[in-house]
């Protein structure tokens, strides 16, 4: 896969990130590249005054850096920048945002050496990834402490992820016959001001987000089947009417998976009317994919964008210190995001309740195979139920908060690394409410007779049986949530 700092798309990232495509750089743009790199050092050589080339940074930017201390500028830059806390990003995360760092630094704007990104690029294809504390960012000034920590790894500093082990960087480099490098003038800046931290962590997320609402859908499907659900509500006309080209393609997906089932119901049949959680699927769920059609669209933007400062145009004869660092828009999307997801797990939690609730239906209480002596499914709502109000929680806006650092001078952040972190920890939770709708909708159309199931949802039940098995007596159910939970994430 060729990147060149202008064209890199979700389905690209994928294949870098789970199927280990090879990444390649493209040779055209390093010429741009090689002309911004001349420009910077023309700037010191000139020793003209230009932030982050040679003046100290954020609150020190008025302090003017002798010619001799730039390397040691930068040095300085990522040692005391790397101040990030917490468990670190997942290892996919790490591999993300070295492809996003070396896309954004091969648009040719940063003033980096060619060789910055061929070694990104190295790094990558190794798969050596560096380990990033995840807690720490602010969200503007870019990801200053995150990328910090992927910047030491250049320099043969810190950890790395490698072959399975957590071990020293310089280790890691040596066996793969790379020498550490050291950082000249503006490439330590270059490496650190920009959003790749909060893109990273939110491209993963988006890329589960998606595969969660397809598998969500068909989950719906099956207990719809397991409820004698109407199928009249997805209907093409209503969703016609409304106009939403999401709504409209949920409920096309929907009729195609109940399509010939026999456990379905048509108006009147046993009821007029089903609850919301069941009818207004295409509405709830095809507003959340409108949320991640949005989210996609942002982050495919914040991918191929030059995020740090000071930009160099011109060949340098335009120097400018912008604030493209600034997280804000991702920040929203995550924000966004998280709201969208949270939805689906809220709608499958009351989904289950219709399931296990005898008052709401007419199979066996919880779906217990002797209601009394044992409890079935009674309490897997309960930890439905605990995962959605977490979601709730974590759902409220970190784009809204915002606390000034370096002493006032970045006096408004983003918050969007942890709106990214939040949102995923959502996606995890609600994956796990997921996989509690599908164990009590396999039991639900067990006792409703799989021979009258859909083709589609038929081949689902399957597939979900040689994961957890029927519930014939009480078990640990946790086991069975935590395998239907791995394999939504990883079929």
């Amino acid at each position: 896969m060729k990147i060149t700092g202008n064209s890199l798309t979700l389905t690209d990232v994928y294949q870098v990130l789970y199927d280990q495509a090879t990444v390649t750089i493209c040779k055209d743009h390093l010429q741009l590249v090689e002309k911004g790199r001349k420009a910077v050092d023309k700037i010191v050589q000139e020793s003209q005054v230009v932030y982050g080339i040679n003046t100290g940074f954020g609150k020190f930017s008025d302090v003017l850096i002798n010619v001799d201390y730039v390397k040691e500028l930068q040095l300085n830059l990522i040692h005391s920048h790397a101040c990030g806390v917490g468990d670190p990003f997942p290892e996919v995360v790490s591999r993300a945002m070295l492809l996003l760092r070396a896309n954004a630094l091969l648009k040719g704007y940063s003033g980096v050496r060619p060789i910055i990104i061929e070694r990104l690029v190295e790094l990558i294809n190794a798969k050596i990834h560096p380990v990033v504390p995840q807690q720490g960012s602010l969200g503007a000034s870019g990801d200053l402490a995150p990328l910090s920590h992927l910047a030491l790894v250049l320099m043969g500093e810190g950890e790395v992820f490698y072959k399975g082990r957590r071990i020293q960087a310089e280790t890691a480099l040596a066996e793969e016959g790379m020498m550490p490098i050291s950082l000249h003038a503006k490439e330590g800046l270059a490496l650190i001001n920009g959003t790749q931290a909060m893109t990273a962590m939110g491209v993963v997320a988006y890329l589960e987000a998606e595969k969660l609402a397809y598998k969500s859908e068909l989950i719906a499907a099956m207990t719809i089947e397991g409820l004698n659900g109407i199928i009249d509500a997805f209907d093409e006309d209503v969703h016609i009417v409304r106009g939403y080209p999401q709504q409209i393609e949920t409920a096309k997906r929907m009729r195609a998976y109940l399509s010939g089932s026999r456990l379905t119901t048509r108006q009147g049949e046993i009821r007029v009317q089903d609850a919301y959680s069941l009818r207004c699927i295409p509405q709830v769920h095809g507003a959340s994919w409108q949320v991640l059609d949005y989210v996609k669209e942002k982050l495919e933007i914040e991918m191929n964008a030059a995020t740090d400062n000071p930009l160099i145009f011109n060949d340098g004869d335009k120097v400018i210190s912008g604030g493209n660092f600034h997280g804000q828009p991702i920040a929203l999307a995550m924000d966004f995001m998280k709201i969208a997801v949270a939805e689906l797990a809220n709608i499958s939690e009351r989904r289950i309740e219709r399931l296990v609730n005898p008052q709401l239906n007419d199979l066996p209480p919880f779906l217990s195979p002797e209601p009394g002596l044992q409890s079935g499914a009674m309490i897997l709502q309960y930890s439905a139920a605990s995962l959605v109000s977490e979601n709730k929680t974590l759902a409220h806006p970190a784009s809204v908060d915002s606390i000034p650092s370096s002493a006032n001078q970045e006096d408004h952040v983003s918050m969007g690394t942890i709106a990214a972190r939040h949102a995923y920890q959502i996606i995890q939770n609600t994956r796990k409410v997921l996989a509690i709708e599908l164990i009590c909708a396999m039991q639900a159309v067990e006792y409703r007779g799989i021979e009258n199931m859909s083709n589609k949802t038929r081949s689902f039940y399957q597939a979900g049986r040689m994961i957890v098995p029927s519930i014939i007596k009480d078990r640990i159910f946790s086991k069975d949530i935590e395998k239907a939970t791995e394999w939504l994430k990883n079929a």
